[in-house]
């Protein structure tokens, strides 16, 4: 795994106050990643796009239960993480169990914070979070046709 992407929260807070003095634009996404696909790439891309490093924020095996139901995630947080440690759209990597990454956010107060275009920019749950410490919002990806979900009904129907 390429563990050097991966960072606990104060280590990265610490990273993101450097990379703020040195004029460094970050941009921030997050999601589940259980089963990457074509649209979570697509939405990767399109949010680096937005900074010169991207924090990605992964939910925890207990946050993707509360979230998605029992069953999932169907791959563990560990697996989850090696396999976007290996895209070289992603700076950062870390980890939150919260409902919402708000306080996250808070603590690392990226410039942008990206959502997929199932979102508009102010209908992203933590926009107002993000405006209180003079962040933007803003949507990427492709429109959204594909899913985790979809592909699982998919593999089951006979």
């Amino acid at each position: 795994m390429t563990a050097s992407k991966i960072r606990d929260t104060a280590a990265l807070a610490e990273e993101c106050r450097g990379w703020r003095r040195e004029g460094t634009r970050i941009a921030f996404a997050n999601g589940c990643f259980d089963l990457l696909h074509v649209g979570h790439v697509r939405y990767l891309a399109g949010a680096r796009a937005l900074g010169d490093v991207l924090v990605v924020a992964v939910n925890g095996d207990a946050s993707v239960r509360r979230l998605k139901g029992e069953g999932r995630p169907l791959m563990p947080l560990d697996e989850r993480l090696e396999i976007l440690s290996h895209l070289d759209v992603v700076d950062r990597l870390v980890v939150f169990d919260e409902p919402t990454c708000a306080e996250l956010l808070l603590l690392l107060q990226p410039h942008v914070q990206v959502k997929g275009t199932d979102y508009t920019p102010d209908s992203i749950p933590e926009a107002e979070v993000v405006r209180s410490y003079g962040g933007t919002t803003a949507v990427a990806g492709d429109p959204k046709n594909h899913s985790t979900s979809d592909l699982l009904s998919k593999m089951r129907r006979p």
